[in-house]
């Protein structure tokens, strides 16, 4: 359990700190759109990713929105592991949201 809690603590210094935005650019249908990713908008998400619980509707309505941020979170060190842990796919499968392929 100190774990957990070290690795939350750790999660929300770094997102809090990072002076980096992440964006994401995803082709529509009218052009290119681009989302801003903002990683502290799923802290909703981040007891289900490391305890392995049940997400909440704000998660899942987080996750829905970001959707198009996975690959950057993905392959963003200080992310990654949140984001391809096996709790994460877990929660990303209750909201109905599919794993991307990067």
């Amino acid at each position: 359990m100190k774990f957990t809690t070290l690795i939350l603590f750790t999660f929300v210094i770094v997102v809090m700190l990072s002076p980096i935005s992440i964006r994401a650019t995803a082709v529509g249908g009218f052009g290119e759109v681009a989302a801003s990713c903002a990683p502290a908008n799923l802290l909703p998400c981040l007891q289900a990713i490391t305890t392995g619980g049940t997400p909440s509707k704000a998660c899942c309505n987080e996750l829905i929105a970001q959707q198009p941020c996975l690959c950057s979170y993905i392959q963003n060190p200080a992310y990654s592991m949140y984001v391809s842990s096996p709790n994460a796919r877990k929660v990303l499968e209750a909201c109905k949201v599919d794993y991307p392929t990067c």
